[in-house]
């Protein structure tokens, strides 16, 4: 019989949630906050070099914090909330040597 999991409880499950976006938030504003330093420190140095290199820049710099911290977040949520636990290994009986 499979263990049931803690996110199966909707209260424990809209808490983590509401956690989760809480996180997401913080990163999304860190992530601003890194685009726009960046777009400072070139522009500085380099000047306006052009309007596709600052987008190009910005979007993989925000893309890869944002993907970044939603899979921590996960990882994170998922260990936090005793899912992690509630994942039955099928081999945990069955040993072969």
């Amino acid at each position: 019989m499979p263990i049931p999991s803690p996110l199966d409880d909707p209260v424990k499950a809209a808490h983590a949630w509401a956690h989760y976006r809480k996180l997401m938030k913080l990163t999304g504003a860190v992530a601003a906050i890194v685009v726009v330093a960046v777009w400072a420190y070139f522009y500085v140095t380099f000047g306006m070099i052009s309007v596709n290199f600052y987008i190009a820049t910005g979007l993989g710099i925000g893309f890869t914090i944002l993907l970044g911290g939603a899979l921590m977040g996960l990882a994170f949520l998922s260990s936090g909330t005793g899912h992690d636990e509630a994942v039955e290994d099928p081999l945990s009986d069955q040993h072969d040597w």
